[in-house]
């Protein structure tokens, strides 16, 4: 489905949902896409009890075969030279969801965005935010009624104890790349709380 696309796989710090991504991210290489990974400050520099800023570097350059573009001078040439089909970023936390929606372009993840929508070529965004229905609300609104920005399905990943929480279902990722190529939204975009034991990161 994703065969000779060029896909640029931007990663940010949202830590505990990174082990989620891995997978979808091998996959989307597993389609046949060309995949160059983007990481952002928070994951090129911050070492958690999820894992070190130096292992999940080298997880998403072993799973891609490319070095990480880690610096807003390396993601500038992305616009002029048309450099991929779509860009993905997952997770995308809430701190670049508002960026993303404010214009701000202060990572290189945000100047890949930037690069792509100049453009118009698609961009889809992960997200994995616990503040997605609280100060993030307006912000999820903006990007979901920006042209080119398409977004994986998701839903509250716990309504009970984190009630403004959202997580994309990171396994509709490929399908949501699919139709955003195509220039459709996937649907349904709202989806339901997971069953009660079920691990979707947050």
């Amino acid at each position: 489905m994703l065969q000779g696309k060029k896909v640029g796989f931007a990663v940010t710090g949202s830590h505990c949902t990174l082990a989620a991504v891995m997978p979808e991210l091998a996959r989307v290489v597993a389609e046949g896409a060309e995949v160059v990974p983007i990481i952002s400050p928070a994951v090129r520099d911050s070492d958690t009890r999820f894992g070190t800023s130096s292992y999940w570097r080298a997880e998403v350059e072993r799973i891609t075969g490319h070095k990480a573009i880690d610096t807003i001078v390396t993601a500038e040439p992305i616009g002029p030279k048309k450099l991929f089909d779509i860009l993905v970023i997952a997770p995308c936390t809430g701190n670049t969801l508002a960026k993303l929606a404010n214009g701000i372009t202060d990572t290189p993840v945000l100047m890949a965005a930037k690069a792509q929508l100049r453009n118009l070529r698609p961009v889809v965004l992960a997200i994995a935010s616990n503040d997605g229905l609280g100060a993030n609300a307006v912000n999820l609104g903006r990007v979901m009624n920006t042209k080119n920005i398409y977004l994986v399905p998701f839903g509250q990943d716990d309504p009970e104890k984190k009630p403004n929480s959202l997580v994309a279902r990171m396994n509709l990722l490929v399908a949501t790349m699919v139709a955003a190529l195509e220039g459709r939204q996937i649907q349904p975009v709202l989806m339901g709380s997971p069953e009660k034991g079920q691990v979707t990161g947050g």
